[in-house]
């Protein structure tokens, strides 16, 4: 029993933060937008890399 309550637990907690990584996702977006549109190449690098990282956290997730 106390299995099934412990799978349970973990699998709201992975799916709060899939949706937390997805909101993340879509503000980096923004970001990165933002950032072209301003010619702020260290801020398109900032945003490139922390989308990179969130696209292998959410692929780890099979959330994709």
């Amino acid at each position: 029993m106390n299995q099934a309550v412990h799978i349970v637990r973990k699998s709201d907690i992975e799916k709060e933060y899939i949706q937390t990584l997805k909101l993340e996702l879509d503000y980096e977006l923004s970001t990165l937008f933002d950032a072209m549109q301003e010619n702020d190449d260290k801020q398109r690098k900032k945003s490139t890399e922390r989308l990179t990282e969130i696209h292998f956290e959410l692929t780890a997730l099979h959330a994709l």
